[in-house]
């Protein structure tokens, strides 16, 4: 009896490429506390993004090859931990903003599509794509991550179970990669409220940044695309905004070979989190061989790591006239 399988060549989904810019610059990844603090606060965030983006521009330059550089700039505004005012009200507060600083805003997204977007469980399909490293001599005691939510880069220190493996005391944590001391990082992706599952900041920007490089898919087509802004007024519900909008119409390409983040250096222990999320995705390999394809036919280095396409700056945040940070 022959094993063959046929399928016609209709059920096999093709992987549709996406345009690629050679960078995503975000310009802002704020949450619903920057906000309240006032333009002025926005303001500065904007000043400071600035400077460094043209940093960041420079860079990309550099990179392409020879060839004239497609920059496209993005901006997250949180509506999924919180919702404070309306889009009526802050898109064009952001975008006053940031033009003030001299700043063009492309693209601009809410948070929560990076969990819902089109009726289509994004950060659900990400978390069924982690496959967990298992750190060298471990028993397999510790729960899957599609159970337990948590996800680390090495051994977790061993509990009283593993007496049962002969453990005589404690053990500390191990790092799966470790070069010459231990970095160890244990991940929460996710928690229950009401009844409902609650996605952590790291996990939903890991799905951000896997939308920004262009490798995100659903049954072959890409999700979380921009739609374009006829210049009409901004909704007054946050519901009715699209997931991801392009306010440019003349911008390059949202997705990029590569993005570059700049933010507040509150957010490093976020980023890191994300870094390791990225390492333990199984990414669509038909979109990675697109990326591959396309930067090798334009002469521009991509690095094999997923996370390591992802570049950030870190500036510190100004004090108010109290000491405290803003």
């Amino acid at each position: 009896m022959s094993d063959a399988v046929f399928r016609e060549t209709s059920a096999e989904p093709r992987t549709q490429s996406v345009p690629l810019s050679h960078l995503s610059l975000e310009l802002g990844h704020l949450y619903m506390e920057d906000f309240e603090a006032g333009p002025e606060r926005l303001g500065e965030h904007f000043a400071e993004v600035r400077v460094w983006a043209e940093a960041a521009r420079a860079s990309a330059a550099r990179r392409a090859g020879g060839n004239q550089p497609r920059i496209s700039t993005c901006f997250l505004v949180d509506d999924y931990f919180t919702r404070f005012s309306t889009p009526a009200e802050l898109v064009p507060l952001v975008v006053k903003e940031a033009e003030k600083a001299g700043l063009t805003i492309d693209y601009l997204a809410r948070e929560s599509g990076c969990a819902v977007a089109d009726r289509i469980e994004l950060a659900e399909s990400v978390m069924h794509r982690l496959v967990e490293s298992p750190p060298p001599g471990s028993y397999g005691s510790r729960p899957p991550v599609s159970q337990t939510g948590w996800l680390a880069n090495g051994q977790r220190s061993p509990g009283r179970a593993a007496a049962l493996a002969e453990v005589t005391g404690w053990q500390p944590p191990k790092e799966t990669a470790a070069r010459n001391h231990s970095v160890f990082m244990d991940v929460e992706l996710w928690s229950e409220r009401d009844g409902r599952r609650l996605w952590s900041c790291p996990f939903l920007a890991a799905v951000w940044q896997l939308a920004r490089l262009g490798l995100l898919r659903h049954l072959g087509e890409p999700v979380l695309t921009p739609r374009p802004w006829d210049g009409a007024d901004f909704p007054h519900d946050w519901d009715r905004l699209p997931p991801l909008l392009r306010l440019n119409p003349e911008a390059d390409p949202f997705s990029a070979y590569r993005t570059c983040t700049v933010m507040p250096n509150r957010f490093l222990a976020v980023e890191d989190a994300v870094r390791l999320i990225l390492d333990q995705t199984d990414v669509d390999s038909e979109a990675l061989k697109q990326v591959a394809a396309r930067s090798a036919a334009e002469r521009v280095h991509v690095p094999a790591a997923v996370a390591q396409r992802a570049s950030y700056v870190f500036y510190e945040e100004p004090a108010d006239p109290s000491g405290e940070r803003t």
